[in-house]
């Protein structure tokens, strides 16, 4: 079985915490007890995917109703996010 060598890491330090408590929630809400605690790798990938899958759509309804109540100037403040590099070179072709 390969170790968690996962490279994705949370755009706020310190979220990790918080991120793996959401994930077990909405996991729980799906009707897979214990997520926290299972190995993975006997999930069936739509069954992992279902999680991620909602964890995101949470996500960006959460964002969206920040939006909406005019709160993103204070998450734009709180997140310092890195700028992406372009894939583009000078021509304009993926690289």
């Amino acid at each position: 079985m390969p170790s968690n060598n996962n490279r994705n890491q949370p755009v706020i330090r310190g979220a990790g915490s918080a991120l793996d408590r959401f994930k077990t929630e909405v996991a729980s809400e799906l009707g897979l007890t214990n997520y926290d605690q299972i190995d993975k790798g006997n999930l069936t990938s739509r069954q992992n995917g279902y999680v991620g899958g909602n964890m995101t759509k949470k996500m960006v309804a959460f964002a969206e109703q920040a939006l909406q109540q005019g709160q993103i100037t204070a998450i734009n403040n709180s997140a310092q996010l890195e700028k992406p590099q372009s894939v583009f070179g000078t021509q304009g072709s993926l690289q």
